[in-house]
């Protein structure tokens, strides 16, 4: 297949002066029925109440009903639609197909049932043209959308998207709204890095982008459910949480840098008799910081731990309790406790790990002494041991984390030389 041939030439632009030119990206498997409605709607909503020059690009991901002739005829009739054909199916492929080879500046992505409203297209491209953000996403999630779906998608979507923010420490809210833009210099690179082909596509390039710096941009949506997917549910729900651990891997190993990617200057104070304001981050801060949550860690942990104690031996009950808080824990103390230091590097997130295991063989170390010396101990004697030890694991764990894990950048560039 030659995407070049099959992509050709851009029609020619509408004779208004244009800033800037964006490329409307439609993944469809088998959308017979859906595609000649949500051309026709996009089309009109593009050249009526759209600033840029623009063009439709319709990927067909080896469709097996008419859906790649109805595309060819639409692209006939109209003069900014164009086709690709693909012979393997994937949304992340027909995404990193289209995307890597468009010409424009912009380039958008947005499912054929049109489920997220179109009023949010300009917002979603603008700040990509200005150059004030290099990705720019739909959310369902964010202050301001509005949504119509059904309990069970509402559901797992928050589960998905709560697992991202505490596993990755995302700031994006919904990674899978099937509407997204990002310029095309910046998207480039980082196509290079994903590697999935399919629904975690969305996912793996957000958290990448957040990982080397890249602005991210978030636009509160409308949006209706189309009921009609081609979703599999549990099968992309294994292979979603499968890629978060393939992501977080490569992160410690440092193959998630993406080197070519742009690099935004630090913020500075435009009016040139500013005061500027500290960052407060000295002993004090820190130590009233990471008091406060891990008072809240530590409440948390016992009381999952009572819970899970109902049913599990106490080493297997504490282990999932602190993994469970862990994850929040460390995410706060990045963003509230540590403020200047480092939070996402590889070294950093090992280090982490390491911290945690200490933890646990503190707390689990007395768990065993108590049990050793009272094999009858009873359930508020367990709980009653493990907040003492999870105070004492605490305080270890503030000074790994102060002078191990978030050390200043100077001093660390020094240990590592």
């Amino acid at each position: 297949m030659s995407v070049v041939s099959q992509l050709g030439e851009h029609p020619a632009r509408r004779a208004a002066p244009r800033t800037a030119t964006v490329d409307v990206v439609i993944p469809v498997y088998n959308e017979e029925r859906s595609l000649p409605g949500c051309l026709e709607v996009l089309s009109r909503h593009l050249a009526e109440d759209f600033p840029f020059s623009w063009t439709i690009t319709v990927v067909d991901n080896a469709s097996t009903d008419d859906t790649l002739r109805v595309a060819h005829e639409w692209a006939g009739a109209l003069d900014n639609v164009r086709v690709l054909h693909l012979d393997r199916k994937g949304r992340g492929l027909a995404l990193r197909t289209a995307w890597g080879y468009s010409d424009a500046d912009v380039v958008v992505y947005m499912d054929v049932d049109l489920s997220t409203g179109l009023e949010a297209l300009l917002p979603l491209v603008a700040p990509l043209v200005n150059g004030h953000s290099d990705l720019a996403i739909g959310s369902r999630l964010a202050p301001g959308a509005r949504t119509v779906r059904g309990g069970k998608r509402e559901l797992i979507s928050r589960c998905y998207n709560k697992m991202i923010r505490w596993t990755h420490g995302a700031r994006f809210t919904d990674a899978q709204c099937g509407f997204k833009a990002a310029r095309t210099d910046v998207i480039r690179p980082l196509l290079t890095h994903v590697r999935d082909d399919s629904w975690f596509f969305d996912t793996e390039l957000l958290l990448l982008a957040e990982h080397n710096g890249l602005r991210v941009h978030e636009v509160p949506v409308d949006w209706v459910e189309d009921v009609d997917t081609r979703v599999n549910v549990v099968r992309t729900a294994a292979e979603d949480i499968a890629g978060l651990i393939r992501v977080a891997r490569a992160k410690v190993t440092g193959a998630a840098r993406v080197p070519g990617l742009p690099r935004r200057p630090e913020p500075r104070a435009v009016h040139p008799q500013a005061v500027l304001a500290k960052r407060e981050n000295g002993l004090l801060w820190q130590l009233v910081s990471f008091g406060l949550i891990g008072l809240v860690s530590t409440v948390l942990t016992s009381a999952l731990y009572a819970l899970l104690r109902t049913w599990w031996p106490p080493l297997l009950a504490n282990l999932v309790a602190l993994t469970a808080t862990t994850l929040w824990n460390t995410e706060a103390n990045r963003r509230f406790t540590f403020l200047s230091q480092p939070g996402s590097s590889g070294r950093v997130h090992l280090q982490g790990l390491i911290v945690f295991a200490l933890y646990y063989v503190v707390t689990s170390g007395a768990l065993l002494g108590l049990h050793a010396w009272q094999p009858d101990a009873s359930r508020w004697l367990e709980v009653l041991v493990l907040v003492v030890s999870s105070v004492v694991g605490t305080a270890l764990r503030f000074v790994l984390l102060r002078s191990w894990v978030f050390r200043p950048a100077a001093t660390a560039a020094e240990g590592e030389s």
